[in-house]
């Protein structure tokens, strides 16, 4: 039997520093590192590194432009630095990424140990009206050498079957899920994984 250890920190950012997220997010992943170190992976909340507040619809004007990064850019090369020093896989819950043609998406991502952008996600379904991403067109699976087949998906996106069916068939894997609310969005994807036998990793705020 496999198995892959993963740790889904309980943390909230720094509203609207993304320095100062940045540095709690190293601490938390370090901090992993030293007192689990049988842990594989480590996921946090949605909009983390973005230093979103508790909820989109609170998020002052112009601020998703403000916290947007290009991928591959300066955040992803901190984040490949701090994975090769731990030699953790990261799913940093997700960054606002500013796309070549300006737009702007949600965006989860996945960095091997080695310090590779194994995976990014841009989720499919914005929660309209209040997250002014522009929605992504495909979705997205990863494999952890010796472990499985990791498929992302972020908060809102548990709510369509299409999201779980796409990355479970033909080949079952685990899901790992940033989200930003909780409730019912989580006994829905649970109910989603479970429809298509798939595990789940949530990690919300």
């Amino acid at each position: 039997m496999r198995t892959l250890a993963i740790a889904a920190v309980q943390t909230a950012p720094v509203p609207y520093d993304t320095e100062a997220t940045w540095h709690r997010f190293a601490e938390r992943v370090r901090s992993v590192r030293t007192l689990f170190p049988h842990v594989e992976l480590v996921i946090v909340p949605e909009l983390f590194l973005a230093s979103v507040g508790p909820l989109p619809a609170e998020t002052p004007d112009g601020w998703p432009a403000e916290a947007a990064e290009p991928v591959p850019g300066p955040l992803t090369d901190r984040l490949a630095k701090l994975a090769r020093e731990t030699g953790l896989w990261l799913v940093p819950g997700t960054v606002i990424e500013r796309a070549e043609d300006g737009r702007i998406h949600n965006t989860a991502l996945a960095i091997s140990p080695e310090g590779e952008i194994a995976a990014r996600y841009r989720k499919v379904f914005p929660w309209q009206p209040y997250e002014p991403a522009v929605p992504g067109d495909s979705f997205t699976v990863f494999d952890i050498p010796g472990k499985g087949r990791v498929g992302l998906a972020i908060c809102y996106d548990g709510s369509f079957p299409e999201t779980v069916r796409q990355r479970v068939v033909p080949r079952p894997g685990t899901g790992a899920g940033p989200g930003l609310t909780r409730g019912a969005w989580r006994k829905k994807s649970q109910a989603r994984r479970l429809s298509f036998t798939s595990a789940a990793v949530y990690r919300a705020e």
